[in-house]
Formats: structure tokens, sequence, C-alpha cells
């Protein structure tokens, strides 16, 4: 199973939905990788994936590579979904 990692920062309007997103994808079982980019490890985490908005989602295989991303937006559940399984 590979990951979701979801990049956020304060004051941001859409970032309250993206994390309820992922609270509700870690209650299923996916591993959830949460990150602030306005702290030292979210900022480290945000450049080494070219974070340029917020909230950014960025889905994962088991080998670490990008299946999906959305960036600035927020996508449906179900979207999400569709590339987890």
């Amino acid at each position: 199973m590979g990951s979701v990692k979801i990049f956020v920062k304060p004051g941001c309007h859409f970032c309250p939905a993206a994390e309820k997103i992922g609270e509700i994808l870690k209650s299923e079982g996916f591993p959830v990788f949460h990150y602030n980019i306005e702290t030292p490890d979210g900022l480290a985490e945000a450049a080494f994936y070219s974070v340029m908005a917020t909230p950014t989602i960025i889905l994962e295989d088991e080998s670490e590579t990008t299946v999906a991303q959305w960036r600035g937006v927020v996508p449906q559940l179900d979207e999400i979904k569709s590339y987890l399984r």
C-alpha cells in the first residue's frame, strides 16, 4: 500500500477540508502524513516535492513513485480512493 502526503499551512482556506480527507483515509487504514509547510520539517518535505500551493495532496505507491497529485485544490474523497485501490 502506498501513502498519502498532505501539505497545509495556517490560514489556508481549503486546508481544513484536505486535513479532514486525511483523517478519513487514516481511519480507513491508509498511511497518511500531514505536513505544515511553515515548520522546518514540513518545509523540507514541501521543497522535496516542489509544493508551491496549499493544500497539496500527493499519492505515492509502494515504491514512493507519485501516482496522483492535487495542488491548490481538494479532490473528492472517491477520486483519491480510486488511486489507492
